[in-house]
């Protein structure tokens, strides 16, 4: 499909009035990209691929076009067996109603296709409103615009309702597979329950906790909380026993006062049926209770544990593609059970 120059008004996404949030390094570099091409402190090869992939990334604005359409050039073409082609490579729309953001559609395009051009809203409102797209999670963005009717207005998106940042690290889960579409990953669920920039940093596979990504981590400006969900990657209970303490430690120095929250794995099914991976769990688990209590009674009152096994209880393995990675059920519940967690810590109210 080939949307005609005529019909159409493009519009760049790294041009005002719209905004882009979920690339916290986005001003300096203006590419869609969730740690810097050149980071501070050098990242492992595996984090630095995968930080090309846009998870979280958000396009926001305000329009009152009819119409909307997107055009995007991916760094290639969807491959994944166990996640939909819209979720690895789609970008979907949410649109204001009633004043709340409610999902719209989903760019719809071939799975071998490296680029396309989608038309997100047709016959729309002609009323102002808030729009908000959604990157990507398994893919890079190396470009993307925004087409509106051309006689539409278009304006900044409305603020946040308080500055700062919720940075969330972790695994393959944090970064949203096996979403069906963008807008289902569990950190974009929360964005539109809370109403604050989220930086996600899930790495697939490699959410190790090393110290240089945690330095890395730490030196993203105004944050509001991190959450640190990546014990599915922590590798061995020792290996965690190191890297959790010196993680932790590593972000204080930076940020002594902004809360933490703690994370623990997800129920797996394999638990179920091998008691040593049982046992090997519930150490790791243990382990982050004792580290936290440990915390705490030496002084940091702004840590928190939270027991991630009772956050799929409802459904359990029902909700995963393959006993690991969360359906759009399961990364519902997620944001359910987090919710409430991470407002308490920001003391915020809903």
């Amino acid at each position: 499909m080939s949307l005609g120059a005529a019909d159409w008004s493009w519009h760049d996404p790294l041009r005002p009035p719209i905004a882009v949030a979920g690339f916290a390094w986005l001003h300096e570099e203006g590419i869609y990209r969730r740690f810097p091409v050149m980071p501070p402190y050098p990242l492992p090869e595996a984090v630095d691929y995968l930080a090309r992939h846009t998870a979280g990334g958000q396009i926001r604005f305000r329009t009152d076009s009819s119409r909307l359409a997107i055009r995007v050039r991916l760094a290639g073409p969807s491959d994944m067996y166990h996640m939909p082609a819209t979720g690895q490579s789609g970008f979907d729309c949410y649109e204001e109603a009633e004043g709340a953001l409610h999902y719209r559609s989903t760019a719809r395009f071939g799975a071998d296709e490296a680029e396309y051009e989608a038309v997100l809203i047709e016959n729309g409102s002609g009323k102002m409103r808030t729009i908000v797209l959604n990157f990507p999670l398994y893919q890079g963005v190396e470009e993307v615009a925004v087409g509106l009717a051309p006689e539409a207005a278009i304006e900044a998106p409305p603020a946040y309702d308080r500055s700062g940042k919720i940075i969330v690290y972790g695994t393959s889960i944090t970064q949203g597979a096996c979403a069906s579409r963008p807008g289902m990953c569990y950190t974009n669920v929360l964005s539109r329950r809370i109403n604050m920039e989220f930086i996600n940093l899930g790495f697939s596979g490699s959410g190790k906790g090393e110290p240089e990504v945690a330095r890395n981590i730490a030196a993203i400006s105004d944050p509001a909380c991190l959450v640190l969900d990546y014990e599915a990657n922590s590798v061995s209970p020792e290996l965690y026993a190191e890297t959790l303490p010196q993680f932790i430690r590593i972000y204080r120095e930076a940020h002594p006062e902004v809360p933490i929250l703690v994370l623990s794995r997800i129920l797996f099914a394999n638990q179920l049926f091998d008691d040593k991976a049982r046992e090997m769990q519930q150490k790791r688990k243990a382990m982050q209770i004792e580290l936290v209590r440990s915390l705490r009674e030496a002084g940091d009152a702004h840590i928190r544990f939270f027991d991630g096994e009772t956050l799929l209880r409802r459904h359990g393995q029902d909700c995963t593609v393959d006993g690991i990675h969360p359906t759009d059920l399961g990364l519902m519940q997620m944001a359910d059970g987090l919710e409430p967690v991470i407002r308490e810590m920001l003391g915020t109210v809903a």
